[in-house]
């Protein structure tokens, strides 16, 4: 029975109705996996997908499930993350965790959105400033963003690392805003999605430092 939820998502997402559709990712059936694994877990009271690298793979680089049978452009997107670094992994590691959008050619193309949980709460200011990230592939990392426009592709909002927090996408053609944690008003806007109008796949991500737990998506 823990397949039927995911299945009953895809069929309905592959009838593309206006009205959203619901997962509660308890399974692992459709996820086209980059550069990971993926397993059912429970974590803090409920099951989700348990995203990790592969153990010989290096740390430095994004990890993808990419989920099948729905072409999104526009809607909302809402989804519950944890992310906390992963064992072993430097000083640096922030428990990067987030969701990607548009998503082609397995993940070398895409928008996101990542949040830097160890930045929440940090005692400096600056850092603070740098918990919430949007970033696009290929062209447009974060480095080159923060260094072409400090301060625009990045902002501030409440969190903790490896506690569930709540992601709402809002995308309209070359825009989109993220909520955190059911604010009423968005952390972060962009009016400038770097790879316009656009179309693809959702994709859970995180980096490769990070345990990262991802549940109840949503699609509008």
């Amino acid at each position: 029975m823990k397949n039927l939820g995911l299945i009953l998502w895809l069929a309905g997402c592959a009838n593309a109705s206006d009205g959203p559709t619901s997962i509660h990712l308890d399974s692992v059936s459709g996820l086209e996996l980059v550069n990971a694994t993926a397993e059912v877990a429970t974590y803090e009271g409920r099951r989700a997908v348990h995203l990790q690298r592969f153990p010989d793979h290096p740390f430095d680089d994004s990890l993808l499930a990419i989920i099948s049978g729905r072409d999104f452009k526009d809607g909302t997107i809402e989804i519950e993350v944890a992310g906390s670094p992963a064992p072993g992994t430097d000083a640096g590691n922030r428990g990067f965790i987030g969701l990607a959008f548009r998503v082609q050619d397995r993940g070398t193309r895409s928008e996101l959105f990542y949040l830097r949980p160890t930045n929440g709460r940090a005692d400096d200011q600056l850092r603070r400033n740098h918990s919430v990230q949007y970033q696009s592939s290929p062209d447009f990392p974060w480095q080159r963003l923060r260094k072409e426009n400090p301060g625009v592709y990045e902002s501030y909002a409440d969190m903790q690392p490896g506690v569930w927090t709540r992601m709402k996408i809002v995308v309209s053609g070359i825009k989109a805003q993220l909520y955190v944690n059911g604010a009423d008003q968005p952390c972060l806007i962009v009016n400038d999605l770097k790879l316009g109008e656009s179309h693809g796949q959702i994709a859970l991500w995180a980096y490769g430092g990070t345990d990262g737990y991802f549940s109840n998506l949503t699609v509008r």
